[in-house]
């Protein structure tokens, strides 16, 4: 008990920015707030917080640790909630966001599934590549595919993911498989820009992280553009696999340079709190999981 209360405090503390802040939500003195996360860093043997009379600050072991709590908790809470309302029904409205490619492919056509098992329930589904504010603008579930950096949202992992290399089998023949990542610069590789800035194409070479800028003949802010002219034999592009990974298992697509594959950005839900979340949203991104969770499905 003792261990999971002060995980509780710890997460409450960087979520609401302060000590005296955790402790007045839960009607206690501060000193005692402290004492948890004391008690917490000597169990532990490691400093999670750097502690000042003006800010909190977490150490790199204490943004790890976050995470796993976050989720722990997370889970807790989810599987408590289906125990004791198995019988209840989810209802209301429901405000998703979801990047556009990935919201078109694998949220809009699953929409009506979901509705159909919880009939009570109505959602909008707003599609954009902006980094929407989840409190600020209201949103219930936000859908991010990266890693999650805001400690004040909880992030529950929906799916695998990562990039690969991918080119037509007719570009391939005409122009051979890249071997390293130097090869790239013999390619015409299809980039992303934003803004007239190309965003480079991120690998592990040697275990580390590198990203490239890479050159070609065409550039768009539009991944489904990427997608297409890969497709057609115009380039190698660097895609996600829940966007090119039903192209790969046809044979349409083939992947390069797998042993330089980075770490991927996994598929994540997100929300403002934790705590008393609305059936509908658990119902929701429950259903997401399965449905993802499926073999078949990618």
């Amino acid at each position: 008990m003792d261990k999971f209360r002060q995980i509780e405090t710890f997460v409450e503390v960087v979520a609401r920015g302060s000590l005296s802040a955790a402790a007045r939500a839960e009607g206690i003195a501060p000193a005692m707030i402290g004492r948890r996360l004391d008690a917490l860093e000597a169990r532990l043997g490691v400093k999670l917080l750097q502690r000042t009379t003006r800010r909190l600050v977490l150490t790199d072991e204490g943004a790890a640790f976050l995470e796993h709590c976050q989720r722990i908790l997370a889970e807790l809470d989810e599987a408590e909630a289906a125990a004791a309302e198995r019988s209840a029904r989810a209802t209301g409205h429901l405000f998703v966001s979801a990047p556009a490619g990935f919201g078109r492919q694998h949220i809009a056509p699953l929409l009506p599934s979901f509705l159909a098992e919880h009939r009570e329930v109505t959602v909008n589904l707003n599609l954009t590549d902006r980094l929407v504010d989840v409190v600020g603008e209201g949103v219930d579930v936000a859908i991010r595919i990266a890693s999650l950096t805001d400690s004040n949202l909880v992030g529950t992992k929906l799916a695998d993911n990562h990039r690969v290399v991918v080119g037509s089998p007719a570009y391939l023949k005409r122009h051979g498989r890249p071997q390293t990542l130097s090869d790239l610069g013999k390619h015409n590789c299809l980039a992303i820009s934003s803004e007239g800035s190309q965003r480079g194409w991120t690998f592990l070479d040697g275990g580390k992280p590198v990203t490239l800028k890479v050159g070609g003949n065409m550039e768009c802010n539009d991944g489904a553009v990427l997608h297409a002219w890969a497709l057609a034999g115009k380039g190698l592009a660097w895609r996600s696999m829940w966007e090119v990974g039903a192209q790969i298992a046809a044979g349409e697509l083939c992947t390069v340079l797998d042993e330089f594959a980075a770490p991927g950005n996994d598929i994540h839900a997100v929300f403002a709190q934790r705590q008393h979340l609305p059936l509908r949203i658990r119902a929701f991104v429950d259903f997401l999981r399965r449905s993802y969770a499926q073999p078949e499905y990618w």
